[in-house]
Parts: C-alpha cells; structure tokens; sequence
C-alpha cells in the first residue's frame, strides 16, 4: 500500500522574514503562538529529518505545499518574488527526492494574473501537481472575480486546488472568539474550530458566487474531512432556489470537491465522509509537522477499510488526479 500526505508543510527563511515585517494588521496571530519554535525547525527542512518522520508515521510520500498563511497577506509585489523563490526552492527538493516528495504551488494571489501564469509554470516546467490557496487575499476573498483568473488557469490545466484553512479576520475573532485569555482565544480561533469554519465557508462562498458554474471542472480539496461543510449538506442544500444555483449545493461538492483527514484519524468521520461523498472522493493527509501521529498512525488508519477503497484513499484517488493534469 502506498499512502501519499496532501496537506503536509513546508517554509522558507524568505516567507518567515516577509512576514515579520508586515504591518501588524496583515499579520496572521497563529504565525508567532507559543510553542511554535520545533515546528517552525520542521516546517523550514525539506530533507532527512522531514523522510525519518514520514517513515515514522508510515507515509511514502508528501505533497508539499507553503504552509498558512502562504503569501496571501503579503503586498503584490513582495508575493509575486516569493512565489518563484519558493516554487524553485520546492521544485529543487522533490528533484532530490523524487520518490518521497512532490509539490503543489506557492501562488502570489494578491496578483492574480501572476498567480495564474506561474501556477502554469508550476505544473508544465516544474512537474507540480497543483497548488495550494487560502480563503482570503488581505481582507478580500478569493471568490471575488479579482481572483478568478486562478480558477481559469487551474481548470484549463486540470490542477486541483487545496484550499487550506486561514486564521479568521479580526474582527470575526473578536466577535466570535475572544473573551478568554489569549493562548485560550487564540486556540479557539483557529486550530480550536475558527480555521475549519473558515475554510468551510470559503467553499461555500466559491459555490454561491458561481465559480464551479463558470469553472465546472475545477476541482477543489478540502482537509480536516470537508471544513464541517460535510455535516451540514442536508441543510445547507436549502439554500440552492435563493441562490439560483445551476445544481444543488450538494450536488457541487460531489462533483468538484475531494476530502482528506487533515491529520483528523477519525474513523467515525471517515465513515460519514463515505456515505456523503463515497471513496472515490478521499484522499489521505497527515498535516505535517502539525500535528505528531503514533508510530505507523497513517497505515493503522486506512487499515480499517476494506482493499478497495483502501488503495482509492491512500494514493489512487490521487494518482488518478494526477494523471489527468494536462502539462
């Protein structure tokens, strides 16, 4: 059985800088919590000690991808640098490993034509097989039409898109979340719940504004078993007539969305996540450095289902995915 992690992270000295020097109210609270010191080591190594860790919790191979908040806070200018800086900086570990890692792409959304042109880039030069994106671009959200030029070039190549969780805005944390004391709300806001809802109604937002209508072979991956978007489809499929949606809200997320634990190894979940979207829509991630699964956690894991969609979760669904990619 071969397992591949999709939501396993990495950073660069150049990320971390360009972010310590942003006006404080671009600044992500999650980037600098305490105890992040061993997991910014792990997020800035893309060798030995990142395959000893895979080989410890039983995954052949990662989709690395430019941990949260990518540089989709940065100004256009500093992202649009970066983003060739840590595509080419990826690009140059996966040749070294080529059987242990592969790469989705950083992309600098706050110019849009950019992040477009250098996600082509990305996939027919680097070998990539996608890339990775947030909810928001500062305070706007990527289902603006600003952004859509991202959805066009990932659809015409046939590259999936992980939208990954984002700390929410201030004011959101302090409408929703604060009133604790800081570790407590900062823990609340984002690996508490804040980053599941976020990410979650970011798809929702992707669905009411028409993407998938205007992009219908987009396809979008969503971690932590779809953002709780996946518990609520009965009831969210009640908003399809106001919205005047082509399809069911349900019926899009069937279609265009994949799911993956995130490092959540819930059987329960994954039980639900098979009735709701079936196996052919699962894919497996660790959430690396993230989170510290058990001696061969991944492996014990998918144990539990039956061989075929075992070998769907681990790596077919995506080697399928894949395969389709248009380089």
């Amino acid at each position: 059985m071969k397992v591949v992690g999709l939501e396993e992270h990495y950073v660069t000295a150049e990320v971390v800088k360009a972010w310590a020097d942003l006006d404080p109210r671009w600044q992500d609270p999650a980037v600098n919590r305490p105890g992040q010191d061993g997991i910014r080591r792990q997020l800035l190594e893309i060798g030995d000690q990142r395959l000893a860790a895979m080989n410890e919790a039983g995954v052949d191979l990662q989709v690395a991808s430019l941990t949260s908040p990518g540089l989709f806070n940065l100004a256009a200018a500093d992202a649009r640098a970066l983003q060739t800086d840590c595509n080419d900086q990826l690009a140059d570990a996966v040749r070294a490993h080529p059987d242990r890692l592969q790469g989705f792409a950083t992309l600098a959304a706050p110019d849009p034509d950019a992040a477009a042109d250098e996600l082509r880039r990305a996939v027919t030069t680097l070998g990539f097989n996608g890339a990775l994106i947030f909810s928001r671009v500062r305070d706007q959200p990527i289902d603006d039409r600003d952004f859509w030029p991202i959805f066009e070039a990932a659809e015409e190549l046939g590259a999936p898109l992980y939208l990954h969780p984002q700390t929410p805005p201030p004011s959101v944390r302090e409408a929703y979340y604060a009133g604790f004391d800081d570790v407590i709300s900062g823990a609340f806001a984002t690996h508490g719940v804040g980053w599941h809802y976020d990410a979650g109604v970011q798809l929702l937002r992707l669905i009411l504004a028409g993407v998938f209508d205007r992009f219908p072979d987009l396809r979008v991956i969503m971690g932590h078993w779809g953002e709780t978007v996946l518990f609520f489809l009965d009831r969210i499929d009640r908003i399809t007539g106001i919205a005047h949606l082509e399809r069911r809200v349900s019926e899009y997320v069937r279609s265009n969305v994949f799911v993956t634990p995130g490092g959540v190894f819930s059987t329960r979940y994954l039980r639900w996540a098979l009735e709701v979207v079936g196996a052919d829509r699962i894919m497996f991630a660790a959430d690396y450095p993230f989170v510290s699964p058990d001696d061969g956690a991944a492996r014990h894991f998918l144990e539990a289902l039956d061989d075929g969609d075992r070998e769907k979760i681990a790596s077919g669904n995506w080697d399928r995915l894949c395969a389709a990619i248009r380089r």
